[in-house]
């Protein structure tokens, strides 16, 4: 039974929305965001990465940027870039990157039910992450970042979505300087809402699918609220956070790649022998990978195929040890490359699947020595491994196409 709720938005003048809609905070360094804000003063990296507005030695994670992303918001809501609209609504989000499409809803999802589980995780978190998120988002008092969910996907839910794609106007559709879509509808028909919350009553469970520092931040936000308001009754702002959610037969993930920075003092050769007593390894002609368990590696300008041999990958039993992530980890990352934890080894990098093989080979010519290409998990291994309660391996899912941060704001003000 999930409980989610519609909200009154804080969303761009139409005539502004390809100005202020910014990739999200965590995929760009303080340079590229300066960068990107270049020329533009309505890019919403102003509030979700307000560094770029102080001097360049400035830490990212002081106070004055947080009270710059706070000033910068509220800024933007006093000139009339954002405005908001006048009751409760969900939004519908579609995405369309490269003939994909996807529709999610966007909403106010339960701090509730992420505390009690059912609101489901995969990821573990880092205290740092979370201190930063919960700072941001207690300073601004509002959600800046959807949380991307996920869930099995229902006939009733799916039949009215496509009722409003077909039956009203989006009050946004741009294409992004990335080539992605963005279509945005506002809900805000009482029945159309009333009828929303009903199916989704009848979702057995909400999964996180990215954004688990922002949903843990979410919990802290409201726990800190809450200690604060005497007359706290469960029903104010705080006590949800920005979400969309997509249906599990919609939502696309790419693999996230692995570059290492040297071959733990072996050379080449020696290496592709200790390689060959868990893999067959040939050279190929093609970099991605073209199915699980295979994998893309490349050393020294090669492209190798490699494929575990009989019995190395024969882990049906266990959702976590038979994704790819975890048999290159457990077979060649750990105990021939000694990459021991891949949260903490500095001669370990990530390299989203966005960004091709090629950038592979670019990091293999530039600062590593060897690269992995992975074959993307599945949205059904995601939720049986939620289910299970279980965590996956650090950097193992990449989604794309990604929202945009600043298309819908979620006040936490009882006013808002």
């Amino acid at each position: 039974m999930a409980d989610i709720r519609p909200f009154p938005g804080l969303r761009p003048r139409p005539e502004l929305i390809e100005q202020v809609a910014s990739p999200p905070y965590d995929v760009m360094n303080t340079d590229e965001a300066r960068r990107m804000t270049e020329g533009n003063p309505h890019s919403f990296l102003h509030v979700v990465r307000a560094e770029v507005d102080l001097p360049k030695d400035t830490d990212p994670h002081s106070e004055a940027v947080y009270q710059k992303s706070a000033d910068n918001l509220t800024g933007m809501i006093d000139e009339g870039t954002l405005i908001r609209d006048d009751r409760p609504c969900f939004y519908l989000y579609q995405l369309t990157m490269d003939g994909h499409v996807q529709h999610g809803l966007v909403l106010g999802a339960s701090v509730d039910e992420y505390e009690q589980d059912k609101i489901k995780k995969h990821e573990l978190t880092r205290r740092e992450k979370e201190d930063d998120r919960a700072k941001h988002v207690e300073k601004l008092m509002a959600n800046a970042g959807p949380v991307l969910l996920t869930y099995h996907a229902q006939a009733e839910v799916s039949t009215m979505v496509k009722a409003v794609c077909g039956g009203q106007k989006p009050v946004y559709d741009f294409v992004a300087d990335d080539g992605v879509g963005h279509r945005l509808w506002v809900i805000d028909d009482d029945e159309k809402v009333r009828s929303l919350r009903e199916a989704f009553g009848r979702v057995d469970s909400l999964y996180i699918a990215d954004g688990h520092h922002r949903s843990a931040s979410a919990f802290r936000v409201r726990n800190l609220l809450k200690d604060a308001n005497p007359n706290h009754n469960g029903e104010e702002p705080y006590n949800h956070f920005l979400a969309v959610a997509f249906p599990d037969d919609e939502l696309k993930i790419m693999g996230y790649n692995r570059v290492v920075k040297d071959l733990n003092g072996l050379a080449p050769g020696a290496f592709l022998e200790k390689v060959r007593v868990s893999f067959e390894v040939c050279e190929t002609q093609t970099a991605e990978p073209d199915s699980s368990h295979q994998f893309g590696m490349h050393l020294d300008g090669i492209w190798y195929r490699l494929t575990p041999r009989d019995g190395v990958a024969d882990r049906s039993d266990d959702p976590v040890r038979s994704l790819d992530v975890s048999i290159l980890q457990d077979n060649l990352l750990a105990p021939i490359l000694g990459v021991g934890d891949p949260r903490t080894d500095k001669r370990i990098d990530f390299v989203g699947g966005i960004r091709g093989t090629g950038e592979l080979e670019k990091r293999c010519q530039k600062d590593m020595r060897v690269g992995f290409a992975l074959y993307p998990v599945s949205v059904e291994q995601l939720i049986a491994i939620s289910d299970e309660h279980a965590i996956m391996p650090p950097k193992s899912t990449w989604f794309e196409p990604k929202l945009r941060s600043g298309v819908v704001v979620r006040s936490l003000r009882n006013d808002g």
